[in-house]
């Protein structure tokens, strides 16, 4: 079977939620009802899981599948060619990087996801801090969100409001506060980072091939990103 988009997205987000639960396929296999081999071909993009397959394998590691929708590639192309245009440091102040950070120094964590490949000089779009925090400073994170009039995303609304804010109640780790959207990836130790420097200011990101290992979302910008660089020097 010829692997798709979804089907490649599907099979990392399984490998990094089982990664991060410190699970063996050989582990996960018989919680979910399936072979080892199954969930072997599932990470690796080769076959396409049913929905109550996926459901179960995603219910045994304590998370559910949301589903949701972005741009077509077309749309996704126009962004990425008005980020080309804009100078990088006018896309920094743009999502208010330095504010944010700046206020959020008391809270240990590091840049993932988009935001740190935007930092490594890819040209993704980026829509909120992403950041890597780890389980043990949930409540710093809380207290705040708290402080910062935050809000946490409702999926059910469509909508910021509504919900708890603490990150260990069910729902997408992402709130707006006053200083712009967060987005946040839990875990129980920082990922290993890098440090890349602009305007004379250090960032401690995590470096593109982990983000493509780890980071499902990111990941998928960043094949967009590398295929229209191939198309444009063929």
């Amino acid at each position: 079977m010829r692997s798709t988009r979804l089907v490649t997205l599907l099979g990392a987000t399984v490998r990094q939620q089982r990664h991060l639960r410190e699970l063996s396929q050989r582990q996960l296999a018989p919680l979910a009802g399936v072979s080892q081999a199954a969930v072997a071909r599932i990470e690796r993009g080769e076959r396409a899981p049913t929905i109550p397959v996926l459901e179960r394998m995603l219910a045994a590691m304590d998370v559910q599948l949301a589903v949701g929708v972005e741009p077509l590639d077309a749309h996704l192309d126009a962004r990425m060619d008005d980020l080309a245009a804009r100078p990088l440091a006018e896309r920094i102040d743009e999502l208010g990087l330095d504010r944010l950070l700046d206020r959020l120094s008391d809270l240990p964590q590091v840049l993932t996801g988009s935001t740190a490949a935007l930092l490594q000089g890819a040209l993704v779009p980026v829509d909120a801090l992403e950041i890597a925090v780890r389980w043990q400073d949930s409540k710093v994170l809380t207290r705040w969100l708290e402080r910062n009039y935050g809000q946490r995303w409702n999926a059910r609304w469509g909508e910021f409001g509504g919900v708890w804010l603490e990150p260990e109640e069910p729902g997408e780790h992402r709130w707006s506060t006053r200083y712009g959207e967060i987005r946040a990836t839990m875990c129980d130790e920082l990922p290993e980072t890098i440090e890349v420097r602009h305007r004379g200011r250090g960032y401690q990101v995590v470096p593109l091939v982990e983000l493509e290992l780890t980071e499902p979302r990111a990941a998928a910008l960043l094949r967009r990103y590398r295929d229209r660089q191939l198309a444009s020097d063929s």
